[in-house]
């Protein structure tokens, strides 16, 4: 499935000349693979995470449509995630699964119940985006390419930014290129704490993913939950606009959630 999608649209990724910066082909620089790793550890602490829930409030704004209600967010190691929030208008869902990294799904509804599948090309950030815990610990496995942009001011906080890209040796030469591209992402860890204060990558339009459409998702407060260190307030901004402010309430770790609970 992989080599047909990338087939059909590097060649306009190639006439279109599009500016990208990407990292090398190098597994990982030494600094940065550290930082990661003790960013890791940070979050962690001592506890083993399989599954997380979050519970709390939520504010999404759409343009004119501003409303609140609240959230539930769960999380497996492997790659399966979910949003759940309920608004004045109904409930929103977002699905992602992909625990099978060859085969990665999505699904998203809105208010009137009906599913829409997620693009491929927007399978391939983060699923987890509400968890830096487990955004982290999945590219610290084989296969990523991850990069040490150097330190940064962001937000008027010193910050070292850590790029993380993915490799395909199943992909020609060409459509590695796009690949690498489409599953870049960003940690900005705080240079005192290393504790992640922002994330960001790219979505795209469904039936383009030669457009990119930026997200940040940004980390606050963060507190200890069983030694473990969470964001109690996050914020996802899409196009450089707030999109989602949630403040999470609950924190529940190894409950046992299910390959099911994501079901699409």
């Amino acid at each position: 499935m992989r080599d047909s999608f990338f087939a059909a649209v590097i060649g306009v990724f190639v006439c279109c000349s599009l500016s990208i910066s990407l990292p090398g082909q190098q597994t990982a620089s030494p600094p940065a693979l550290l930082y990661l790793q003790r960013s890791l550890s940070q979050l962690e602490g001592n506890t083993s995470i399989s599954d997380v829930t979050l519970t709390g409030s939520v504010r999404r704004i759409a343009g004119s449509d501003d409303q609140s209600g609240s959230t539930t967010l769960k999380a497996l190691s492997s790659g399966a995630a979910r949003a759940d929030l309920s608004l004045s208008s109904g409930t929103v869902n977002e699905i992602y699964d992909s625990s099978s990294p060859n085969d990665p799904a999505g699904a998203w509804s809105g208010p009137d119940g009906v599913s829409h599948p997620i693009p491929f090309h927007n399978l391939l950030s983060e699923p987890a985006w509400f968890f830096p815990a487990f955004a982290i610990s999945r590219r610290l496995a084989a296969g990523y390419v991850v990069t040490d942009l150097g330190s940064e001011t962001y937000e008027g906080q010193q910050v070292e930014r850590i790029s993380v890209t993915q490799n395909s040796p199943s992909l020609s030469a060409s459509n590695a290129v796009l690949f690498q591209h489409l599953t870049q992402v960003d940690f900005f860890l705080d240079s005192t704490t290393l504790l992640p204060a922002a994330i960001s990558f790219n979505i795209h339009p469904d039936n383009n993913s030669l457009i990119d459409i930026p997200v940040e998702i940004r980390f606050s407060d963060y507190r200890s939950v069983s030694g473990a260190q969470v964001p109690f307030h996050i914020q996802k901004f899409l196009n450089n606009s707030l999109f989602l402010d949630l403040q999470i309430q609950s924190v529940t770790f190894n409950s046992g959630l299910s390959a099911s609970s994501f079901s699409l």
